[in-house]
């Protein structure tokens, strides 16, 4: 594709007995035969245009230095396996900064993947990525369910522009998404305003309060149609990511995000995912960027599993 730049990622050097993701993701550049892929959004300029820490838009390369090192599921490891056999690296969508135009790039991208049937799997970039993703449902001609693990709402408005903060706004004021839910607020993260345009729009928020294993299960089995999934690193508690755009102490535990991304992505019904706001520049040991990998790795799990 013309606006995708191929990753340059090195391939773990392990032995023959221990292969890593990278054995595979590395050698499938194209969807001839894959049912997954994976596409890099490196952008942040909508983080800068919400007054977020920018850094985002070397959150791809970092997922994927990440997640190329991981083992394939021992536990699972035919069935994990033969997923990786059908999941292809695109490589990363070429920015330009204008985060308009490299939106609607995205969401071109994206648009033959989910016409025949492939699961795009997305790598932020700051959360300006979803509406990009939105847009390749548009061009897809399908009105997605949006279900996003947040602190939150990201219904800002956006009179100087598209940013990381508006990206539901966008597609709720536009008509692009058949329903809304946010689960993961945080009461001090989210203005009472969005909080009512989002139930003006019969959307839901779950608050992070409200959240534990059941719960989430819940949630997802609640999805009725073609999902959309959106999961920002900043809903997880600092300790467990350090490196995001914004900060959220006391967030959700590393041990129920995941959860949330392997139930999230045995549902039928999900049929994206993109994970954003990881910010290597704020990272501290590389913690954040295991996390979004690991999280990668915990959705292809899930979907290994899909009965």
């Amino acid at each position: 594709m013309p606006d995708l730049i191929p990753a340059d990622m090195a391939v773990p050097d392990t032995a023959s007995d221990d292969p890593r993701l990278g054995h595979w993701l590395a050698q499938q550049r194209d969807t001839t035969e894959a049912c997954v892929a994976l596409i890099g959004f490196p952008s942040d300029e909508g983080v800068r245009r919400n007054g977020g820490r920018p850094g985002a838009a070397a959150g791809p390369d970092a997922i994927r230095e990440a997640l190329y090192a991981m083992t394939p599921d021992a536990a699972n490891h035919n069935t994990f396996t033969a997923l990786l056999d059908r999941t292809a690296d695109l490589g990363d969508v070429r920015v330009t900064g204008d985060v308009e135009t490299d939106q609607q790039r995205l969401g071109v991208v994206l648009a033959p993947l989910l016409r025949e049937g492939i699961v795009p799997i997305v790598l932020g970039g700051g959360h300006e990525t979803t509406y990009g993703h939105v847009l390749g449902y548009g061009e897809a001609q399908t009105k997605p369910e949006i279900l996003n693990w947040d602190a939150h709402a990201d219904v800002r408005p956006y009179p100087q522009g598209a940013h990381s903060g508006s990206p539901f706004r966008q597609a709720l004021e536009e008509g692009r998404c058949m329903r809304y839910r946010a689960a993961g607020l945080q009461p001090h993260r989210a203005a009472r305003a969005h909080v009512a345009f989002v139930e003006g729009y019969g959307g839901e928020l779950v608050w992070q309060r409200e959240l534990d294993r059941q719960r989430v299960t819940e949630i997802v089995e609640d999805c009725g149609g073609p999902t959309l999934a959106t999961f920002d690193l900043d809903a997880v508690d600092a300790a467990h990511a350090p490196g995001v755009s914004a900060l959220n102490a006391g967030g959700l535990s590393a041990s129920l995000w995941l959860h949330a991304a392997y139930e999230t992505a045995r549902s039928p019904h999900v049929t994206s995912l993109d994970l954003v706001e990881l910010n290597p520049n704020h990272d501290v040991d590389g913690r954040t960027a295991q996390l979004a990998a690991l999280t990668v790795w915990t959705f292809l799990k899930g979907l290994a599993e899909r009965s």
